[in-house]
């Protein structure tokens, strides 16, 4: 299971650090990704870290704000959000890769954990 927290409501500017963390299975083999979902939109990943954390990607509209990082020995996954903007509110999802390779593409996420909403007021 994998378990997103750390959402909230915050005004334009502050920061946010969303952990996910997997229990009853590990990632230490996998690419771990972060996507957002705002309401009448896709998801889209925002950030992914592959399973050594030499390779971060991210999204063009969170690149320089947001960054990725994770500790294997304690399963986690971490998304420090600074400067957050009111177009950074959604529902954000932790999910696992089938491979080990960072990849920004939906298609390669097998294993989704539930989200949490993250509100930015201007």
């Amino acid at each position: 299971q994998l378990q997103a927290s750390g959402g909230g409501l915050v005004q334009a500017g502050e920061s946010l650090r969303l952990p996910c963390v997997a229990s009853g299975r590990t990632f230490s083999n996998n690419a771990v990704g972060w996507f957002r979902q705002a309401p009448g939109k896709e998801r889209e990943c925002v950030a992914s870290i592959s399973w050594r954390g030499g390779t971060t990607l991210y999204s063009d509209s969170v690149k320089g704000r947001f960054t990725i990082s994770r500790d294997n020995a304690k399963n986690m996954v971490l998304l420090q959000m600074n400067s957050l903007k009111p177009e950074d509110t959604a529902a954000y999802y932790c999910a696992t890769a089938r491979s080990s390779v960072a990849t920004t593409s939906r298609s390669s996420y097998s294993y989704w954990g539930q989200g949490t909403q993250v509100t930015v007021s201007s």
